[in-house]
């Protein structure tokens, strides 16, 4: 055996032997015999005979309650088991601490304090097992009904703000905004997402992709796109060189850029994010996205703003910037390259990007997209609420610093 603690013990006074009672019992359920387990552990058979079969070994009139196994299954249980909520009702019995009876039981100390909040009894407050078994069978049965489902009220609010394309976070963040006093209108996003999966079954399958931006009917992990790695003919500045107040958005006018594809690769629609404020523009590109074409496009776009919203652009090495070079000479905007399969270091973009699929779906011909099209799309994206604003909408953001 590589478990002996028998060399290090320590005098424990009338200490119970909680680490001793718990690798006794992985001992035993492993086959080792009482006295050998006794011996590895360090205890007197008795102690070990009076914790296996819970009564008094001399065989006087005293017994001690029996002590459960405290090693968990072979296969572990999302749900606490009546053997686990035994178990903690004796150590409570005997004073064990919350954390003490959660080593035990290979449990979190959460765990264990919200089972014995939720199902103690409500009069006396003492924690009955059995009782507490039943009481957590009768909150189990599924389906239950769902707060959605049973208020026309929330749900037509929840619908709205999906025909809206809005996100369940952002709806569910607008709904406390606008009814502050009623917690009946309020859930969290993710009883939205489930209701939506929920409903997603058979006929109802295509106006669900339509609801969720993703397109998709159920969740994906996310994966790590390929990047290409071209190199140009002009030298990159990378983004290490660029200025610290862009890092940390603190001052506007630093942009990130990038291009969505569409069908075949045949066709592209620009993307700028600023950085502060997460205010889009969008660069319409109808003859193709050569870097002449994409040049052009930013030159026309960048000219527009303020001159104190022109500080930098951040592009990934897409041969799409080929031409950057002449760009800053044109605009005075100096670019800054990411590094190669890095999306992360224009985060903002790339979100974005993805909001914008739900417009312009993967596999379809972007050039049938005019530029007053292009316009409302980015005007809508610019009103939406956005978690990392506050809630406040990028255009509030946006009209904030102009005013200030």
């Amino acid at each position: 055996m590589d478990f002996e603690i028998r060399e290090d013990r320590q005098p424990q006074g009338r200490k119970k032997l909680t680490r001793e009672r718990a690798a006794y019992f992985r001992l035993v359920q492993q086959g080792v015999s009482n006295t050998e387990a006794c011996r590895i552990v360090g205890i007197n058979r008795r102690t070990g005979k009076r914790w296996r079969y819970g009564r008094n070994p001399s065989g006087g009139n005293k017994a001690a309650p029996p002590i459960r196994s405290v090693v968990p299954p072979s296969v572990p249980s999302r749900y606490l088991r009546e053997a686990e909520r035994i178990h903690i009702a004796d150590r409570l019995r005997e004073k064990a601490t919350i954390r003490a009876i959660a080593v035990e039981l290979g449990r979190s100390p959460s765990t264990i304090s919200r089972e014995i909040r939720r199902n103690r009894h409500p009069g006396n407050g003492q924690y009955r097992p059995f009782a507490a078994q039943a009481r957590a069978d009768g909150r189990r049965p599924r389906p239950k009904p769902g707060k959605i489902g049973q208020n026309p009220e929330l749900r037509a609010a929840i619908q709205a703000g999906l025909d809206e394309r809005w996100s369940p976070e952002q709806i569910c963040h607008a709904l406390r905004r606008y009814f502050p006093d009623r917690p009946e209108m309020h859930v969290v996003h993710e009883t939205v997402y489930q209701a939506l999966y929920v409903q997603g079954r058979g006929e109802l399958r295509r106006q669900l992709a339509g609801a969720l931006r993703s397109g998709r009917a159920r969740r994906k992990p996310h994966r790590q796109a390929n990047c290409r790695q071209p190199r140009f003919t002009d030298p990159m500045v990378m983004i290490s060189d660029r200025p610290a107040e862009a890092e940390d958005r603190a001052v506007p006018g630093h942009w990130e850029g990038d291009l969505i594809i569409g069908k075949d690769s045949a066709s592209a629609i620009g993307t700028l994010v600023e950085r502060a404020t997460r205010y889009v523009m969008l660069l319409h590109l109808p003859d193709g996205r050569g870097a002449e074409q994409v040049r052009d496009a930013l030159q026309e776009t960048v000219q527009r703003l303020p001159a104190h919203l022109k500080r930098s652009l951040t592009w990934d090495q897409g041969s799409e910037m080929a031409a950057h070079k002449s760009f800053t000479l044109a605009t005075d905007v100096p670019v800054y390259f990411c590094d190669p399969a890095s999306p992360w270091q224009r985060g903002s973009n790339e979100n974005t990007n993805g909001l914008l699929r739900q417009y312009f779906p993967k596999g379809t011909d972007l050039s049938v997209h005019t530029r007053d099209h292009l316009d409302v799309v980015a005007a809508q994206l610019n009103g939406r609420p956005r978690k990392t604003l506050g809630w406040e909408t990028p255009a509030e953001r946006l009209h904030k610093l102009l005013a200030a």
